[in-house]
């Protein structure tokens, strides 16, 4: 057995995190959707959705956006900056102010299924961590 073996499988282990907290946040948001649609109500599940899809569309451009910068630096050996992915950044939080502020005008019950929606990749990533702490306590 090589002893490169464990680090490659370590690094592909490592590698796959973002495309597993993606379907966690997919999984996630389709079961407290599913819940909170009986339990709290239509306009608190449709806030959820709302939020959990902008929280998703806002964790995947960030991905592109990090994964761009990481290929410019490399590429140009100097670390990579730009007025661009800044003004990207800013607008993205201000389209979420936009939404937030619109729902609020038409319900404040939605509002609060919006900001639990933003939540999602903070779920998401939670139990990321909890299924790399049991690979690593079970030894898989």
């Amino acid at each position: 057995m090589n002893s490169a073996e464990p680090d490659t499988e370590q690094s592909d282990f490592y590698s796959g995190a973002l495309d597993r907290i993606r379907k966690f946040m997919l999984v996630l948001g389709l079961a407290a959707f599913l819940t909170a649609f009986p339990f709290f109500g239509w306009r608190i599940a449709l806030g959820f959705a709302l939020g959990g899809t902008i929280a998703y569309l806002n964790f995947h451009w960030l991905k592109k956006v990090v994964a761009g910068l990481a290929d410019l630096t490399i590429q140009s050996g100097t670390p990579a900056s730009s007025r661009g992915v800044i003004h990207r950044f800013i607008l993205r939080y201000l389209l979420m102010a936009f939404v937030a502020f619109a729902i609020l005008t038409v319900s404040r019950e939605s509002l609060y299924g919006l900001f639990a929606g933003l939540f999602l990749p903070v779920a998401a990533m939670l139990c990321e961590a909890g299924y790399e702490t049991y690979k690593v306590l079970s030894g898989h």
